[in-house]
């Protein structure tokens, strides 16, 4: 599977998850790396890679790792957040939740 299929196939998951989450008819969902529930949604992302994901409307790019600090891309804007820490970006609480060699974990969910 090509990076755009698999691109697209995520964000047309994770429409349809917030389509129904919006309904309240589900408790959570989930796709290859990205874990909703009604108020919030875990990403990981993958590291070394062009890692983007679209979350509860809004696009999401993992820009880079730098002296412990994750810096995103949220919906154009960018945005530092400390490991462990939280920062607000586009009516989000933004958390970091891990980082290692390989994933980034954030959890996102509107302020």
């Amino acid at each position: 599977m090509t990076t755009l299929t698999r691109r697209i196939a995520r964000k047309a998951t994770v429409v349809t998850a917030a389509i129904v989450l919006g309904l309240g008819g589900l408790t959570a969902c989930s796709t290859d790396n990205v874990e909703c529930s009604t108020s919030a949604c875990t990403v990981t992302f993958d590291r070394g890679v062009d890692a983007e994901s679209s979350v509860l409307g809004v696009d999401v790019k993992l820009v880079g790792v730098e002296n412990g600090v994750v810096k995103l891309d949220i919906a154009g804007t960018t945005v530092s957040v400390p490991v462990d820490g939280t920062a607000q970006a586009e009516g989000f609480d933004i958390t970091v939740q891990e980082v290692t060699d390989k994933n980034v974990v954030i959890r996102i969910q509107t302020s």
